[in-house]
């Protein structure tokens, strides 16, 4: 009778952890834990200045946009 107890036992702390796993709390970011990204044009305090690109102007938009197509056409194989 006390192996069919241990069993019976070892089955009920198995479900008791099987079920543990269910009660996960949402992990979702609120207040001052939320943090969006500047513009992508915005340059930051921490860039350094030796990564930017020729011809590339930091907070201009249209440069930023104009570099960005330049990059994409180098990479368009129909071009070359």
């Amino acid at each position: 009778m006390s192996v069919a107890r241990g069993v019976f036992v070892a089955a009920g702390v198995a479900a008791a952890l099987a079920l543990a796993g269910c009660g996960e709390k949402k992990q979702t970011m609120t207040g001052a834990g939320k943090k969006s990204d500047p513009a992508p044009w915005v340059v930051g305090s921490s860039a350094n200045p030796a990564f930017a690109a020729a011809g590339w102007k930091g907070g201009d938009k249209a440069a930023w946009e104009e570099q960005m197509r330049q990059r994409n056409q180098a990479q368009n194989d129909y071009v070359r």
